[in-house]
């Protein structure tokens, strides 16, 4: 039996099971939308489950035309998302709780469906991780050292061109302003977003395995790269014409420009990585 044949054959009983899993997740989902909403780190969440459908739909015909062999040890799978859910919900643990949505979904197609559907479908399920917020603890533990780094980087290189500055940890000290690099300066937030970006832009190209890998890990140099340049140039303008030159448009249009050209950067990526494979 296919998979188009069990779901014409087991219609009910899928829609039992996605019934299910609404009611199970209906106090969990709802709050990490709002999360999404609230939070500037998470906004690419509502992206997510599009870019999820979508790799979806591009291998619908493989997944229907999949023979199913239920897989035993998925149940498993299943009962340890279970379990995940319990212990998060127990320890009120948020992110526990909401990744424990990705395990359950797992466990459900192994055990129902078998491997060879879990296979064509585990990149869309897997790439669901990217719109679960992880825990501010861990948050914390990549920002506060990225902020250094990079202020750091943008000191040494701000001192090299000529322009009086001083570090004092996060603070940058020009003769007659102070500035800060706060945790939106330290590249986290455009990580994340540019991780979940570079997953889906190497979907779309058509390079081998390890090239999609190379585009996806660039998300962590490029926004490093970019963020440094944020700080470089806000330093540069607070330098001759004052805080306010830093501050409330501009910095907001900053994180926009410094954005969109990662974006610039990660798609140059990937077309040279794309021509050198039509050259080969």
């Amino acid at each position: 039996m296919t998979v188009a044949e069990f779901l014409r054959s087991y219609r009910l009983q899928f829609i039992g099971v996605l019934l299910s899993l609404a009611v199970l997740y209906s106090p969990i989902v709802p709050s990490m939308v709002q999360w999404w909403y609230q939070d500037d780190n998470y906004s690419h969440g509502f992206i997510v489950p599009l870019i999820a459908g979508y790799f979806l739909y591009c291998r619908r015909e493989e997944l229907l035309n999949a023979k199913v062999e239920p897989w035993w040890p998925g149940l498993l799978v299943l009962l340890a998302g279970l379990f995940q859910l319990l212990a998060g919900w127990l320890a009120w643990e948020y992110f526990t709780m909401r990744s424990s949505l990705i395990t359950v979904i797992a466990g459900i197609l192994l055990f129902v469906l078998g491997r060879r559907p879990f296979l064509i479908l585990l990149l869309p399920v897997a790439y669901l991780l990217f719109m679960v917020p992880i825990p501010y603890i861990v948050y914390d533990a990549f920002a506060f050292p990225l902020k250094m780094f990079v202020t750091k980087v943008s000191v040494d290189f701000l001192q090299s061109i000529g322009v009086i500055v001083m570090r004092e940890g996060n603070i940058l000290m020009f003769p007659s302003t102070t500035l800060e690099v706060a945790d939106a300066c330290s590249g986290i937030r455009s990580i994340m977003s540019l991780l979940a970006l570079s997953v889906a832009y190497g979907f779309f190209l058509k390079v081998s395995p390890l090239k999609r890998l190379i585009i996806a890990l660039s998300a962590l140099p490029i926004a490093i790269v970019t963020n440094a340049l944020r700080v470089i140039i806000t330093g540069i303008l607070a330098q001759w014409w004052g805080a306010k030159a830093a501050e409330g448009f501009f910095h907001e249009f900053a994180g926009l420009a410094v954005f969109g050209v990662a974006i610039v950067l990660l798609v140059g990526l990937g077309a040279l990585l794309g021509r050198e494979r039509k050259e080969s």
